[in-house]
């Protein structure tokens, strides 16, 4: 096949494949640094098809779940010491820092501080991993806002005193009767109401008069009986009274509307803002009392008479807004609508996108037969073109060629011969139509019969010979119509087998590899499997276009040979009319 055929063949296919592989890519921004190799897109979502929340939020600590479904731990350290976070922009790095990180069962919860974050948007950020060779990057510390004075994870062992994860280093004096180890985020303290938990007075900790001030925490009562505080400083409590949620201050009191049940975890959220103390439920304003505080100082007792479980324990100076509780409720709690982590990873230098993510997951052999289908479809693309490009080019000169075979009426003469015709035109009809060429071999044969002194009609034996030697032309011409035609068949046949065959060995490989290292989840096989359907799909979409292609062209060379077998009969009858015409007027002139 010409160069010339193949460059628009080969144009043509690459383009389309770049568009198929545009369809199937996410947006990608530049890559944050060469030096980690995947990324997963985390969208934090408080549009009304995530949280809902309407409003500023500010700076906000949300919580980013991790598991074998939607993150790849055989590709990060086995502490996971190397994942980053990377704001939307894929440039500045945000302080995160892990709670706990369980590699070999597929579990993380990780903390992530947003530095804005407003109601009614869905924003981006990266998760980077995948550096063998990172530090720790986590910011325990630098995580909470400089307004938070105290935040408990509860992430200590049995007996160990509860440990401020802020900058402030409020530290429990004691620890809580037990851990339960299945808390709402990680472990949580578990208290049998006996005094609960103390920590002393601090400066960071202090109220004075009229001082803003938030407290959250998840609960979950073993029982609804009687009064459990979960917090108390001087005369200020917060607690569950019959199942009912509360915050008193001297004789201002506020008693949610909404109960909490007993063995759930709710999340109880109050905030003071200098004028009104508002209670909340599951981030839902559930109450409000108009009151501001006092002075308070002392030291603070969590979980004093409380008969059940508290997790996550956060103190702030200042009155946090209602969006950012709700957004903390729904991301901590079993709904998680705030945060989505995609469940597909990009790897780096390829652009970002399913279908590079699962090129990546390929083995050997499933490579190897995608590239073998990949090199049947462009030859079977390219046979097409080429078919085509011939058929239109003997269309065209047949047509033609009519022209100036209907115009010689009785006497049939060398195309060279016509009146009016030149030599380009000739050159052209003869190399492109098929019925030219029939058309010369039954005037040379003809002129044969002539020059061997025939001056009488054609016998039937002279008759079968022109025909015998212009049907020798016609099946030339039909060879070369069918020339390479079992690229199509091949592909059409054996694509699919190929392909499947690819797909087989592929799962075959991937289910062997699980078993092999015993690491049954979702993350270990998926890619694998996915890669393997490839196999499939090359195989497909080598027959599709074959098989759409072959019975194209064979309609169209079934008709050309149609044309060809009748032109052949006419141009014998007519060749032998004008023999036995010029006989009789030799008999009738002599």
């Amino acid at each position: 096949m010409h160069t010339s055929t193949l460059r628009p063949v080969l144009k043509a296919f690459f383009a389309l494949l770049v568009l198929m592989m545009g369809t199937w890519a996410s947006p990608a921004a530049a890559w944050w640094q060469k030096d980690w190799a995947y990324r997963k897109a985390v969208t934090i979502d408080t549009s009304p098809s995530g949280v809902n929340v309407s409003g500023p939020i500010g700076r906000t600590l949300v919580l980013v779940r991790l598991h074998s479904g939607n993150f790849t731990f055989t590709d990060a350290l086995e502490n996971g010491a190397d994942i980053r976070f990377v704001d939307s922009d894929d440039k500045n790095p945000l302080p995160y820092h892990i709670e706990s990180y369980d590699s070999k069962n597929g579990v993380a919860t990780v903390w992530v501080s947003l530095p804005v974050l407003s109601g009614g948007e869905k924003k981006q950020i990266w998760l980077y991993f995948g550096n063998k060779n990172a530090p720790v990057g986590e910011d325990v510390k630098g995580s909470f806002d400089p307004d938070y004075t105290l935040a408990y994870h509860f992430s200590e062992g049995p007996g160990q005193p509860t440990e401020d994860k802020t900058a402030n280093g409020n530290n429990a004096l004691n620890a809580p009767t037990g851990i339960e180890d299945s808390a709402i985020v990680g472990h949580g303290g578990h208290f049998v109401g006996q005094g609960g938990i103390t920590v002393n007075d601090a400066p960071s900790l202090a109220m004075t008069p009229g001082a803003p001030f938030t407290f959250t925490a998840w609960v979950k009562p073993d029982n609804l009986g009687g009064d459990q505080q979960l917090f108390s400083r001087g005369g200020m409590v917060i607690g569950i009274s019959a199942g009912m949620p509360y915050v008193a201050v001297g004789s201002g009191r506020a008693a949610a509307t909404a109960a909490v049940k007993q063995g759930d975890w709710t999340h109880i959220g109050v905030v003071a803002d200098g004028t009104t103390l508002k209670i909340y439920v599951n981030g839902v304003e559930a109450g409000a009392v108009s009151v501001a505080l006092p002075a308070i100082a002392g030291p603070i007792t969590l979980g004093g008479t409380l008969v059940g479980s508290l997790d996550e324990v956060r103190l702030s100076k200042t009155a946090r807004p209602a969006a950012m509780l709700l957004a903390m409720a729904n991301a901590e709690g079993p709904s998680n609508k705030l945060v989505g982590v995609s469940d597909t990873a990009e790897k780096q230098g390829n652009g970002g996108g399913v279908l590079f993510f699962i090129v990546s997951k390929l083995e050997p052999v499933d490579a190897f037969i995608i590239g073998l289908c990949m090199i049947l479809l462009t030859m079977a693309i390219s046979l097409m073109v080429a078919k085509i490009r011939y058929l239109n080019a003997a269309d065209k000169g047949n047509a033609q060629f009519f022209t100036r075979f209907n115009a010689m009426h009785e006497e049939l003469v060398p195309l060279a011969q016509v009146q009016g015709i030149t030599e380009p035109e000739v050159a052209f009809i003869k190399t492109t139509s098929p019925l030219a060429r029939l058309y010369e071999m039954g005037i040379a044969e003809l002129d044969v019969r002539r020059k061997h002194g025939s001056a009488r009609a054609l016998s039937a034996e002279a008759v079968e010979a022109m025909r015998a030697a212009v049907d020798a032309v016609y099946v030339e011409e039909n060879q070369k119509l069918d020339k390479l035609m079992v690229i199509l068949t091949i592909a059409i046949s054996g694509g699919p087998f190929i392909g499947l065959l690819g797909t087989v060995i592929g799962v075959m490989t991937v289910f062997g590899g699980v078993a092999m290292a015993g690491d049954v989840n979702v993350n270990a096989i998926a890619p694998g499997i996915a890669a393997a359907l490839l196999a499939t799909i090359a195989g497909l979409a080598c027959a599709i276009p074959a098989l759409f292609g072959y019975n194209y062209l064979n309609g169209r060379i079934s008709a050309l040979a149609d044309q060809m077998r009748v032109f052949i009969d006419r141009l014998i009858t007519r060749l032998a009319e004008m023999q036995a015409d010029a006989a009789q007027m030799r008999e009738a002139a002599e």
